[in-house]
């Protein structure tokens, strides 16, 4: 699919934008003040795929702690980019904590909240100085919880003056977009390129956000970030977030992507990663990890194995990538196939790189192995996991060339 053209912008290694991928990144949910925490979700949050994270700093303590978490990640070998997450005092912050100013990789601006009435084009500049003196770009975060009200209210006398009035709905999209575009122009204004600005005006409905980001898309050249913003727990999330960013991204639009959503009790904050990951190599537009075509089940799958091994070659390559990666060029895009019974079995297996198609209900107690599309082996007994992640790792050092070899 074709990519709408932006501008590239550099934050740290990472590109944004332009011919670059669409990038993943993530957001810590720990206290910023807790080096040891914090490093410790970001690294995790790297690891899972994470290409930009991005972190609270709402107080002197937060902004005190950023450059000691630069410099533990550095020394785990963790170089992801940290976004800076700025709201009400970002200016006062970043002057007095130049360290902090200094070791972000990038500051995230929201208009509707970088100050109130007179103070906000003070305060908004100060950033943006701050931002030029340091060489960081900016990402100007409009978001629909924390509007400018007092954008909303001047574009709502101005839609009463109009012969058609537009709805309340029509109103408020527009102003999500002119907050964000007007912050834009005030940045480049004082001095900041437009290869140093990104743009964000999210909100927490799926049209809405198909809409907005249409919209944003037509009237700038600007690298955009997409998300959108409460997208729920669990199912729902991952549901509203998929459906919203797919249609956008099938249509052009978007240069990085978070996936927002609210951890379990217990559940690993990299789940939003492995979601964004897996959202963006479905949809073909990269390959992070070999994906495994699993049967769903049916009557003829009266054993639960299938599952288990579905689950257990999933587990197994996830773990392994960052191996992988490392010593193997490609094969993140292997394709892998487990299914449960004749119907699709062979069919399936055949398809991808490496297949198996384990005995349904009444079928022999036999599973083929395909590679490639050729028939190698044929599994039975108790050992069949571990014969056929066997099988993966021979073919991976086979298949693929090692990196500097």
């Amino acid at each position: 699919m074709r990519r709408r053209r932006s501008i590239a912008v550099k934050v740290g290694p990472v590109v944004v934008g332009g011919d670059a991928p669409v990038v993943v990144q993530s957001m810590t949910n720990t206290d910023t003040a807790d080096v040891k925490a914090t490093a410790q979700q970001v690294a995790e949050l790297a690891r899972a795929g994470s290409e930009k994270v991005r972190i609270t700093v709402n107080n002197t303590e937060a902004a005190a702690a950023v450059p000691k978490i630069r410099d533990r990640l550095d020394m785990m070998g963790v170089s992801v980019p940290l976004i800076g997450d700025f709201h009400y005092n970002g200016h006062t912050l970043l002057t007095g904590e130049p360290a902090c100013a200094e070791a972000l990789a990038k500051y995230r601006i929201n208009p509707g909240n970088v100050g109130f009435g007179k103070k906000k084009d003070t305060q908004f500049s100060a950033i943006i100085d701050i931002a030029l003196r340091h060489d960081k770009p900016v990402r100007i975060g409009a978001n629909w919880g924390s509007l400018d009200q007092s954008l909303v209210v001047a574009m709502m006398d101005e839609n009463a003056k109009r012969a058609e009035p537009w709805d309340a709905g029509t109103v408020g999209r527009e102003a999500l977009i002119r907050s964000a575009l007007d912050s834009a122009a005030r940045a480049i204004e004082l001095g900041m390129g437009r290869d140093r600005i990104i743009l964000s005006a999210k909100v927490s409905g799926v049209q809405e956000l198909i809409s907005v980001y249409r919209d944003l898309a037509a009237r700038c050249d600007f690298a955009l970030h997409l998300g959108l913003t409460e997208a729920g727990i669990g199912s729902k999330g991952i549901v509203a977030s998929t459906a919203a960013l797919s249609v956008l991204l099938a249509e052009g639009i978007g240069d990085t992507i978070r996936i927002s959503l609210t951890p379990e009790p217990d559940e690993s904050r990299t789940r939003e990663v492995i979601v964004a990951q897996e959202l963006l190599q479905t949809m073909g537009l990269r390959a992070f990890t070999p994906l495994v075509t699993a049967c769903p089940g049916c009557g003829r799958t009266t054993s639960t194995f299938f599952q288990e091994l579905a689950k257990t070659v999933q587990d197994h390559v996830r773990t392994k990538m960052p191996e992988w990666k490392l010593r193997y060029d490609g094969v993140e895009n292997m394709t892998l196939a487990v299914m449960g019974c004749v119907v699709n079995g062979p069919g399936e297996s055949k398809h991808a790189n490496i297949g198996i198609s384990l005995p349904g209900a009444g079928e022999a107690p036999t599973a083929p192995v395909f590679i490639d599309g050729v028939k190698t082996h044929t599994l039975r007994g108790e050992g069949i996991a571990q014969e056929f992640v066997g099988i993966i790792e021979d073919y991976v050092g086979r298949k693929y060339a090692q990196r500097g070899g």
